[in-house]
């Protein structure tokens, strides 16, 4: 059976570099896999867009013999179900959708979902004690499957688009299959200030999404704006610092949006990867 990275990584109290398959989204499900597992990368992070794309012609067994004939391991996935945190009409249809996802998740092998808080709709005070609700519904569908469900923060989101919000709902669900994502790129761009993260607890983040941003006005800054970790002006080093400082060891995982990023050649780039993302994680003494 195989064991998650970020189990590994709280054993030895140490981070590991993965990559995000939506940074060689271009390449598709195996390809990405067979280029990334060429470069020496170990830990991945599937997508569900991806490994719908590999079962329109192949079967979910033969998805898991992809990861596992190439020596990886599956950190994560991002499960592809809106709706899941905020207070809308189709929550009872988006739980159902995650416990079909849940379900082909664990067969290959994965502990941790996640998906994003990204809505544009207008809440009230009051959506956060239903917000709150949800979250716990969540968890007891991750609970059936052994899995742990996170939420990640989104920096355009008009429900949870901030650490601070994140960490008050997550406490206030209190449920042991709920977990933060963290994304650096959200965190960094967003309205977050370097403070909060000594907010943080043993236990508060499940996962990380690792990844720079270049030198230009935040207003500026979208997905295709994300650099490879140590390629931009993001306080990486020190992030990794803190989230180590709370307890943080698990994985790091690259998630790339621009275009060149996503149709370059995977072996080549995550050798790329590899070198500069593991440097930082070196000046950060995390790895």
């Amino acid at each position: 059976m195989m064991m998650s990275a970020a189990r590994a990584g709280a054993a030895s109290g140490k981070m590991t570099l993965a990559i995000h398959q939506n940074t060689s989204a271009g390449a598709g499900f195996r390809k990405s896999l067979e280029g990334w597992a060429r470069a020496g990368v170990k830990n991945v992070e599937i997508t569900a867009d991806l490994l719908d794309g590999f079962l329109k012609t192949d079967t979910l067994v033969s998805a898991g013999r992809v990861i596992t004939d190439l020596g990886l391991t599956p950190v994560s996935c991002a499960c592809g179900v809106a709706g899941l945190w905020e207070p809308n009409s189709n929550h009872a249809d988006a739980l159902e959708e995650l416990k079909k996802r849940c379900e082909m998740f664990a067969t290959l092998g994965l502990n941790h979902t996640y998906a994003p808080t990204g809505t544009s709709a207008k809440f009230t005070p009051d959506d956060y004690k239903t917000g709150v609700d949800n979250m716990r519904q969540v968890g007891e569908v991750a609970k059936q499957f052994r899995m742990m469900a996170m939420a990640e923060f989104v920096r355009a989101s008009t429900f949870l688009s901030t650490l601070t919000s994140m960490l008050q709902m997550t406490r206030a669900a209190s449920h042991p299959n709920v977990r933060i994502l963290f994304d650096c790129y959200h965190f960094w761009s967003g309205l977050n200030k370097f403070e909060d993260l000594d907010l943080l607890r043993p236990g508060d983040i499940g996962h990380v999404h690792f990844q720079d941003v270049p030198d230009m006005p935040r207003e500026l800054l979208d997905n295709t704006t994300r650099f490879i970790p140590g390629d931009g002006v993001s306080p990486l080093v020190r992030i990794l610092c803190k989230l180590a400082a709370s307890g943080y060891a698990g994985p790091l995982s690259v998630e790339l949006f621009l275009p060149k990023f996503q149709q370059a050649d995977p072996y080549e780039l995550a050798g790329e990867i590899r070198r500069k993302a593991e440097a930082v994680m070196r000046q950060a003494r995390v790895m």
